[in-house]
């Protein structure tokens, strides 16, 4: 037996089955779900909501853009609190430089008012506006409109009731190359991440494999590593796409995989984002009847 076949077969004897909790770890899992849950509906009706996207402007081949009321910006927010010519923001490796240009310009860097700061991914405020710096080596300004029409349509998250069936406690199998891959995105772009390794479980009886990556892009946790996947539910009842989960690391070593977290991308839900596409590895013939379902806004 070659020796892929022989790495596949013995992670299908080592794959995981759902942790086993205590009465009170299940009840503390399941309250800490439902808040999860809440924090997400939260910010949803927030003034960075999805839904109060607006506009989104991409640098391609500039390297800066510039920001204001007047028409001859390539970012123009039409409100008598934005300066015609409010913003200048460069691109200068993994950060952005912003500067103030009118003289009565300033803009907020978490609560304080600035004139000028270097920032790596971030929200930005301007009068009634948030900005969102995004960088994922492909930057661009995402504007959010607390008075966007579309916050009204928002009639809340739906998800499958949670099913501790679908929790699992275990190793990731380490990818011994490390390989750097590239993430298609739902904008057509590029996007590299490593691959750190597989996670081998079980769902209903069947032996399931997932990769897991992490993201080679500025502002992006070194730590973190995430799972982009689809199953038999997508299209169906979840976003066709797919969805994601993340998966931190325990003190033992081992990860926590919940598909209870899993959650759909932010393409679900507004056109300005660029979202990772999940890999045809990643495609599960089971059904993950577990976390988000897809809710029709988009």
């Amino acid at each position: 037996m070659r020796l892929p076949a022989l790495v596949a077969l013995f992670a299908a004897v080592q794959a995981a089955h759902p942790v086993t909790l205590d009465p009170a770890a299940a009840a503390a899992v399941v309250a800490s779900l439902e808040k999860a849950r809440a924090e997400a509906d939260a910010a949803q009706r927030g003034p960075t909501s999805y839904f109060a996207t607006v506009a989104r402007r991409d640098f391609g081949d500039q390297a800066t853009l510039t920001v204001g009321r007047a028409a001859d910006n390539d970012v123009r927010l039409d409100d008598p609190a934005v300066q015609p010519h409010h913003l200048r923001v460069t691109v200068e490796g993994d950060v952005f430089h912003v500067s103030a240009v009118d003289r009565d310009a300033v803009f907020t860097s978490g609560t304080t008012p600035v004139r000028e700061a270097r920032v790596g991914p971030t929200a930005l405020g301007i009068g009634r506006f948030r900005l969102r710096l995004s960088h994922q080596r492909f930057p661009a300004i995402i504007v959010y409109d607390p008075a966007s029409p579309r916050l009204k349509t928002y009639r809340g998250l739906t998800y499958f009731p949670i099913d501790l069936a679908y929790r699992y406690e275990l190793p990731l199998t380490p990818n011994p190359a490390q390989d750097t891959i590239v993430v298609m995105s739902t904008r057509g772009n590029r996007r590299h991440a490593v691959r750190v390794g597989w996670f081998d479980f079980v769902v209903g009886g069947t032996p399931c494999r997932l990769e897991a990556v992490r993201l080679l892009e500025p502002g992006a946790d070194g730590q973190s590593v995430s799972v982009y996947f689809r199953d038999a539910t997508s299209g169906r009842e979840t976003y066709p796409l797919g969805r994601y989960v993340d998966a931190p690391r325990l003190s033992s070593g081992k990860y926590v995989l919940d598909f209870n977290t899993a959650y759909n991308p932010a393409c679900a839900f507004s056109e300005h984002y660029n979202c990772p596409i999940p890999s045809k590895a990643n495609t599960l013939t089971v059904p993950i009847r577990a976390g988000e379902r897809d809710a029709h806004y988009h």
